[in-house]
C-alpha cells in the first residue's frame, strides 16, 4: 500500500513539472516576434540562418491564437491568412491554409528565439527575435 501511493506521488510529481515547464515555454512565447533569420538548405542536411530585411512579425496571444502582419501562407503560397491558433502541447501552429505543407507548422524555442520549422524536402525555417 505504501509503495502504491509513494508511486501515484511520484507520478502527480512528474505530471506536475511538465505543466510547470509547458506554462513557462508559454509564457516565454507570448508576446510579438519579429522575423530575423531564414535558413534554407536545398540538397543538403546542413542548415545555417541568413540574416533578412522583413517587417513580418507575429504575435503569440495567451488564449492560443497568432496574429501576423503578412501572411501564416508564405512562403509556400500567396493565400493570406493572418491569423491562426498555437499549441504548446504539440509545438506547432495551425494556420488553415489550403497548402498541407503549411497547414501545421512546427516551432521552437531556442537560446531565446523562435524558429517555425515548415515541411519541406529541402528544409526551410524562420527565425524570430522577441521584440517586448
Amino acid at each position: 500500500m505504501k509503495k502504491s501511493i509513494i508511486f501515484l506521488m511520484l507520478i502527480g510529481l512528474f505530471v506536475s513539472c511538465d505543466n510547470e515547464n509547458e506554462n513557462k515555454s508559454a509564457t516565454e512565447l507570448i508576446g510579438t516576434w519579429k522575423l530575423i533569420e531564414i535558413s534554407a538548405a536545398p540538397g543538403n542536411s546542413s542548415q545555417s540562418f541568413k540574416p533578412v530585411q522583413s517587417n513580418k512579425t507575429l504575435e503569440f496571444k495567451s488564449n492560443g491564437t497568432i496574429v501576423t502582419n503578412t501572411s501564416l501562407c508564405d512562403p509556400y503560397s500567396d493565400e493570406v491568412k493572418s491569423s491562426g491558433s498555437f499549441s504548446m502541447a504539440t509545438s506547432s501552429i495551425t494556420t488553415n491554409c489550403q497548402n498541407p505543407n503549411i497547414a501545421t507548422i512546427s516551432f521552437e524555442l531556442k537560446n531565446g528565439d523562435l524558429i517555425l520549422n515548415f515541411i519541406s524536402n529541402e528544409g526551410y525555417s524562420q527565425k524570430f527575435q522577441k521584440s517586448n
